[in-house]
Parts: structure tokens; sequence; C-alpha cells
């Protein structure tokens, strides 16, 4: 790599930095509305709103509740079951879950002290959550003084409180295995006259963030109906004009979506996730997300936390009921069957498998991309299983890719010398026919035609390897199998391998993707211009290696590590190649032939 690109790449550096520096001081995220004005504010948005979000579904434009729960004055009570893998931990305050840990996980790896804050806790979901999961919220009439009674036995909880209108509400959860746990939610009328009950709200969880430092664009509520998997997420909340915050938008609060049919709805933050399958003859009328505030990170987490905190905020999810009546001595029960860990592969296909309701599409394996991810992540966790770290199966997993197009990538080489044998009469067809684009076209293809040759062939390696770094891409969005995996000083494969953030601008120095930048400058200098190629499209080509530093920056440490091995192979293919040609002796020039004589 020569002077001047050691220069652009500084350079763009300084502009990154700055960038961000300038767009973090300038533009900083727009405040929620608050608590007071969020009901009038979310029903303006949803009638107004309702083309941003179209799904199938549709959206409801009646008004929503609150979707607080009743500040009870009785102290609050806590009962836990668990299992080997799983905690959970109920309130009275609610009648609900207030907490799932997941005890094969910490809260966090041990180097994230960098990032973030480093404990000995188990990781959790529905953290900081203000309403439990499982709480019945929206009318006071479906709460009363919020405190419910609790009993516990071996491996379940009852959670029990009789209504002000004369009605009780039953809870039942009873843990079961592979991070499952059974939920029975019934009202029962014991009375010998008729009951009103208003709409319920049953909140199946909050998507919340494992700790100040995990990536909010990764939390998401996501429900199932049984023909395609739909989602919402922060950029619906933060409404920002054009993608972007220079415009002045109102953010959304609420969103409600009606569904003839659920099957599964989950929250779930970038590695952990609840998802919850109700009856299939009993499925909810609406479903309704709010973007609700979290308690601020406490002093200790704020005196190890070395970047701005954004992400305190979750997508609380609730499941909507029609009002109903109860006859004397009528019960309505409603049975939902709960997974509560962490997105492993694995696990869910399994439990998918079992279940029969494709709760394997959290992980987000669906489409064109999403079979190379399923696939890539397969051949890690196979490689993993030989004994090897999942640092070098990624780095083996690159150069059997490398290996498999290797033929691939040498017809494309050939083919470009090709091209450039015949670059004298391209240029001889280009300045005859110049007048004329059409005849020059049709020239031109004559001559590739003539000659063998494909002016695609240069592009194909490229395109074909697309795939697989998306595929790599999305898989390493939720592999939870790199959260915590090691290569030499990156200490979270899953995270950006940050070794130092620069004071007062909060900017991160993060060693792998400036490697990444500079080995593609070098493979970039080593490529041959493309014959034909217009010099202002060889400048611009010049400049992609910046451009994908831009954008993979901030990206997890093991996607710029595959990139980086990408492109350290593909130089030394390139040396490989010119090395070989150098060797072969250049054919022989046939001798003219013999002039004839005159008679």
């Amino acid at each position: 790599m020569d002077r001047k690109a050691i220069i652009i790449l500084a350079v763009s550096f300084a502009l990154l930095i700055g960038w961000i520096w300038f767009w973090n001081s300038k533009y900083p995220p727009l405040p929620i509305p608050p608590e007071t004005n969020r009901l009038a504010s979310a029903t303006n948005q949803t009638v107004a709103n309702t083309n941003v979000s179209a799904t199938s579904s549709g959206i409801s434009t009646s008004a929503p509740t609150t979707g607080t729960l009743v500040e009870s004055e009785e102290p609050e009570k806590l009962l836990t079951i668990e299992n080997d893998i799983l905690r959970l931990t109920f309130t009275s305050h609610g009648g609900g879950l207030k907490l799932p840990e997941l005890k094969k996980y910490p809260e966090s790896v041990a180097c994230r002290s960098r990032n973030g804050f480093s404990t000995n806790k188990f990781a959790t979901l529905n953290t900081k959550a203000s309403v439990p999961a499982f709480a019945l919220v929206g009318s006071e009439a479906l709460q009363g003084d919020g405190n419910f009674s609790l009993t516990k036995t071996e491996n379940s909880v009852r959670a029990e409180k009789l209504l002000p209108n004369g009605a009780r509400l039953v809870k039942e959860f009873q843990l079961g295995t592979n991070y499952l746990f059974s939920t029975i939610v019934r009202l029962e009328n014991p009375t010998g006259q008729a009951l009103q009950l208003p709409a319920q709200e049953l909140v199946i969880g909050t998507a919340t963030p494992l700790g100040p430092s995990d990536d909010a664009s990764l939390m998401k509520m996501e429900w199932y109906d049984g023909v395609k998997q739909q989602s919402v997420s922060e950029p619906w909340f933060a409404n920002r004009s054009f993608g972007c915050g220079l415009i002045p938008s109102t953010p959304r609060t609420n969103f409600v979506a009606n569904s003839s049919n659920v099957v599964w709805a989950a929250v779930y933050n970038r590695f952990f996730t609840i998802i919850v399958a109700p009856p299939t003859n009993k499925s909810p009328e609406e479903i309704i997300v709010r973007h609700v505030k979290l308690p601020p990170p406490s002093p200790d987490e704020l005196a190890t936390v070395s970047k701005v905190i954004t992400n305190q905020f979750g997508f609380q999810t609730a499941f909507v009921y029609p009002a109903m009546t109860l006859a004397p001595k009528q019960s309505v029960e409603r049975r939902f069957d709960v997974f509560a860990g962490p997105k492993e592969y694995k696990t869910l296909d399994r439990l998918a498998s079992l279940l029969g309701n494709n709760m394997d599409l959290v992980m987000g394996f669906g489409g064109f991309f999403g079979f190379f991810a399923r696939l890539l992540l397969l051949s890690m966790n196979g490689l993993y299983a030989l004994g090897l770290p999942y640092a070098l199966t990624i780095i083996v997993i690159t150069v059997i890719i490398k290996v498999l197009f290797w033929p691939l990538t040498q017809m494309s080489t050939r083919s470009m010398k090709r091209m450039q044998a015949l670059q004298p009469q391209v240029k001889g067809i280009q300045e005859k026919y110049k007048d004329d684009p059409q005849k020059m076209n049709q020239k031109m293809m004559e001559l590739w035609k003539q000659n063998k040759v494909n002016p695609a062939a240069g592009c194909l390696p490229m395109l074909i390897q697309l795939p697989i770094f998306f595929g790599f891409y999305r898989m390493l969005q939720s592999a939870i199998e790199l959260r915590g995996a090691r290569f030499l000083w990156a200490c979270d494969l899953s995270q950006a391998d940050t070794v130092w953030v620069i004071p007062g601008l909060n900017f991160p120095l993060n060693p792998l993707p400036l490697i990444m930048g500079a080995t593609q400058i070098w493979q970039m200098r080593l490529t041959p211009p493309s014959p034909g190629v217009d010099p202002v499209q060889q400048k611009m080509m010049q400049y992609m290696p910046l451009i994908f530093l831009f954008i993979l920056y901030n990206f997890s440490s093991g996607l710029t590590l595959y990139w980086t091995v990408q492109n350290l192979l593909t130089i030394a293919q390139m040396k490989l190649t010119k090395a070989s040609n150098a060797k072969t002796p250049a054919p022989a020039k046939s001798p003219p032939p013999p002039a004839r004589r005159k008679k």
C-alpha cells in the first residue's frame, strides 16, 4: 500500500470521527413526549399514520389505554421457581412474571467493561420493565388495588385476585424444560348474576436492552400469523422524516395492529427473547406495542459506561381481548405456551418442530439471505464441535469459501486478460462508431463472441460472494454463540473490537475495521482496471473501501474478521497468479508469411 493510500485512509478516518461527533451534537435523539401527553399523541398518530406501518393485518384506529399498573399500597411479595437453566421471579404487584433469569448466560461478558459494565449476574428478560409479563392492564375494574395473593408449589406459582365487580382472576404458571413454561389466565364468575368485563390487555412482556451498552437497533417486537412474520422497532417509533433526523417530527408512542390469527408474538433484544403462543382457537383481537421509558442506569452503571446512553426504552407488548359478559358460574380460560431464553437456532428449531409453530423464524433466517445465514451458522457450530474456537471457525469457513471459488476467480482473471489484449480493437470500434451507439454495442458484442470473452466475468466472483457476505451479516446479528468469543484483542466477536474510546468525542477506536479498509485498498491497487470502463467509474471504485469502512466500522468484529481474511486471501491469490504468469513463457510469435514474388 503506497503513501497516497495511507493518507487517504487517515483522512477518511478523521472525517468519520468528525461526522459522528457532528451528528450526535447537532441532531441528538428526539425526546419522547411526556407521559401525560402520550395518550392523545398516540391516538392522533395512529389515525394520521396508518399508511406508514401497512401490514396485512391493518392498523387499528381505536384509542388505546395507558398500559400501566395500578400502584398497590401493599408491600411487594416475590416468589421464584427454577430449574438448572431458568429462574422465574413472580410479583404480587400485577400478579405476573417480573423477571426471567437465564442461568447459563452471564449478564455481560468479561471484557464488556470497556463498552459497558461487567457483573456476575445472569442475563435477564423484561429487565427493568415497570409492568410484569402476564399482567392484565387497562380498566381499574380488571386490577382493583393491584395486589395479588401468591402461592407456590414445587414447579408452579398461582396468582389470584378478587376483582371489584365480584369476578375472580386466576393465573397459573407451570415451569417446564428447554426454557419453556405454560401460563393459564382464567376469569371466573363465582356469583349468581352475570358480570360485565371491559376489554382486556394482557401484557406478554417488554423488549428491553440487557444493559446500557446494548444495541437498541436490534430490539424488536415481532409476531407470526401463520403466513408471514411482521415486526415493529425503533425506526417506526422514531418517525424520522426520510429516515433521518434532519427534519423534525413527532415520535410515535403506540402501535396497534389487527390480526385474525396470531400463532406467536415475541419481544426480544439481540440475543434473548420471550415468545408467547396463544391458544389457536382464542387468538387476540389486536396486538398493541408501546414505546415506554425505562428507569435510568444506576450510579454504578454510569461510572463504567464510556459512551452516550440512548437505549433506555423498551417495547411493551400486549394481547387485546374484547369486552365480555360472564354468565353466573361461567369461566373463560386462556392457556399460553411461553419460551423465555436465548435466540439459539438449534434450540428454537427443535422446539418449532415439536410445537409446530415456526418459532425459529424469530432468528431472522427467512428469505434468500437467511438460507446462507442458517448454512453458515450450522457450519460454524459443526467446526466448533470439532474443537476449533469460534474465531478460527470463521477463518476456516472463509478459506473454504475462497478455495471453492478459486476456479471461478481464475476464470475471471483469464477473461480480464483477454479483454485487455482486445483493448486496441475495442478502442478502434469505439472511435469508428462513436456517432452510432447502437452499432457500436453490436460490434462490441460480436467481438466478445468471436474471442469467447464475457465482459461480466470480472464482476461474477464478487456478485456470487455477496449472498455469503450478507448471510454472515445476518447470522452474526443474532448468533449467541459468538457472544464472548475472543480473537486476539477482540474479546467479544459479537461486538466491535473497541480498544479505546477517544475522550471528549466518545469515538471508539476499532482496529479490525481499519485493517479491513487497508487490505481492501491494497487489493484495489493490485486489481487491474477493467478495459472499457469509464475513468470516472474507476475513480469511484477506488473509494469503495472507504465506503465499506464507514458502513462496517461499528459492526461486530466477527464480520470484519471475515472480510479482512477474505481480502488477504484475495491478495495472496493475485500474487500467486501474477507469479505463475511471470514464469510461463510468452507464446512465440508466428513468422510473417513470405512475400509473394511478382511475375
